[in-house]
């Protein structure tokens, strides 16, 4: 049921996502000052384009002064574009019975594209072994396998 998911986003909401990211990082790569924000976007690309079966994790020092800073920066620079594009599809997509579940999805990681410095993307299944609790999951549809 993952791969059939992960299939459905990328149809539906991924690749339009993943366009916006990489848009977002070509931008931010213009200057060198803003090069970091850029590769944070593409990491996040990757991520949007095939979700399911994946948690983000809090990383090390995760809620330190200077994530917090990148943070509030990323906002600035690009992050509320890409919120509200998450935002927007996620309603558009909760319009039909089938879209709710990828709807759903979009709210998740519109928290995820307003504050990703410190998170980190790993499977589902590192994140259940690493005995953390992650920061978000994106659970295969259907019944777990």
């Amino acid at each position: 049921m993952r791969l059939l998911g992960n299939i459905l986003w990328f149809v539906l909401a991924g690749f339009w996502l993943a366009l916006g990211y990489v848009f977002t990082g070509l931008v931010l790569c213009v200057f060198i000052i803003t090069i970091p924000f850029g590769v944070q976007a593409f990491k996040l690309a990757g991520f949007v384009l095939w979700p399911f079966g994946k948690a983000i994790v809090a990383g090390d020092g995760a809620d330190g002064p200077l994530r917090i800073l990148a943070n509030l920066l990323w906002l600035v620079f690009g992050g509320f574009g890409l919120v509200v594009s998450h935002l927007v599809l996620g309603l558009v997509l909760c319009i039909t019975i089938i879209g709710i579940p990828f709807g759903l999805a979009n709210f998740r990681m519109a928290v995820l594209a307003l504050w990703p410095f410190g998170r980190r993307v790993v499977s589902a299944e590192l994140a259940a072994a690493m005995a953390v609790r992650p920061v978000m999951v994106v659970p295969p549809l259907g019944p777990p396998s």
